[in-house]
This record gives structure tokens, C-alpha cells and sequence, in this order.
């Protein structure tokens, strides 16, 4: 299992430790995620792809530092374009987000 450490400046809007928390994406769906997005809620102002180049393949897990406590809309897209948006996700501490077949289905389905 690969595991990828990121720190998140972009969302980090305030330098204190203790507004930050950890987010941690474990993917055991049958599709590779390609991208990841982070948005303050409701506002769906996409920042950058936190995997920029790196695919989380099924196994791999990445885990996101310094982000800044409260609601996000999340956007996780698949191998295939399919996009999943989770909204107001209320981030408090480490987050521990594992992404499944399930998901990722009730999320097309939705959209």
C-alpha cells in the first residue's frame, strides 16, 4: 500500500496548529481516484487537485495535513471522470474518509 503525505497551505487560512486538522483518503473502491478537491461549503470554489499528478490506486491512502477545521464540500474523481461531491463535511480533528465501491456508485447515481 502506497501512503502520501501532503500539507495543505491552500486551505491552511490560518497559521495556528490548532485550527488545523488531518485528513486521511483510504481508497478501496474499484476505480483509481485522479483528483481531489477541497471547497469552503457551499461555495464550490474548487481549489487546486491535491493529487496533482499522482493517482490514489485501490490500497493507496493519502493523507492531507494543516487543514483548516470546519465545513468543506469534497470532490473525489475516478478514473473515468465521474465526479463525487460530499457536502458540508464537517472536518474537526483527523478525518478518516474510506472510499468504496458504494460511494462512489450512490454518488453517480445522485448527480
Amino acid at each position: 500500500m502506497k501512503v502520501r503525505q501532503f500539507a495543505v497551505a491552500a486551505l491552511a487560512c490560518l497559521p495556528m496548529i490548532a485550527s488545523a486538522a488531518d485528513v486521511v483518503f483510504v481508497n478501496q473502491s474499484s476505480w483509481e481516484i485522479h483528483e481531489i478537491y477541497f471547497s469552503p461549503a457551499k461555495q464550490k470554489s474548487w481549489g487546486e487537485d491535491h493529487l496533482d499528478k499522482e493517482v490514489l490506486n485501490k490500497g493507496d491512502s493519502l493523507t492531507l495535513t494543516g487543514v483548516t477545521k470546519g465545513k468543506w464540500d469534497v470532490q473525489v474523481v475516478d478514473e473515468d471522470g465521474d465526479k463525487c461531491v460530499l457536502e458540508d463535511v464537517n472536518i474537526d480533528g483527523t478525518d478518516k474518509w474510506v472510499i468504496t465501491d458504494k460511494e462512489l456508485l450512490a454518488c453517480q447515481a445522485a448527480s
